[in-house]
């Protein structure tokens, strides 16, 4: 991204403050949370928060990483301790410290070289949990551009013989949503 893609999310933000606004984790995330062996967690894109406060409600510290400072401060406005380091950082060239992450999550966002990197670097033993949209002839957006929508089970295949699959789904988006879109959603563990 660039420092006009961070103006473009600085103003969708402050245009559209119902972005921002509290939403549950997703549940695929809160399904699975309880295999996870460790409380460092990496969110990426992470907006109006809900992954970030959602770990840290069940004790994990937080890295929080977003290009948006208006989405940041709104985040830490709504902390109330001191688990979360806030991050404002380029997704495009963002790299994750090494053998840090117990976990790592990414929604409503697509990169996938950042998906790559962040598989790369995350701990033997680390679960990365990836949600968002995909093509879908019914998609109610229809001027969402290509290379940010996932192609059929695409999802899946990020992650190499280094990763298991522990759970995949393709499902329609959730109701608080400003489009219908369908979504896939996948948790991975790193062998």
């Amino acid at each position: 991204m660039s420092v006009k893609d961070r103006e473009k999310w600085n103003r969708k933000y402050t245009e559209k403050p119902t972005l921002l606004e509290t939403r549950p984790p997703s549940p695929m995330l809160v399904s699975h949370l309880h295999l996870i062996d460790g409380n460092c967690a990496l969110d990426l894109a992470c907006g109006s928060g809900r992954h970030t406060r959602f770990l840290v409600e069940k004790g994990f510290c937080v890295d929080a990483v977003d290009i948006s400072s208006v989405a940041l401060e709104q985040l830490s406005k709504t902390l109330s301790n001191n688990s979360v380091t806030l991050i404002e950082a380029d997704l495009d060239s963002f790299t994750p410290q090494k053998d840090r992450y117990d976990l790592a999550v990414m929604t409503n966002y697509l990169d996938r070289p950042l998906i790559t990197r962040t598989a790369q670097r995350l701990k033997h033993g680390a679960f990365f949990f990836v949600e968002t949209y995909m093509v879908h002839p019914q998609n109610e957006k229809k001027d969402s551009n290509p290379d940010f929508l996932l192609n059929a089970g695409e999802l899946k295949t990020f992650f190499g013989q280094n990763f298991s699959v522990i759970a995949y789904e393709e499902f329609w988006n959730e109701a608080y949503e400003l489009y219908k879109m369908r979504k896939q959603s996948v948790i991975v563990k790193k062998n």
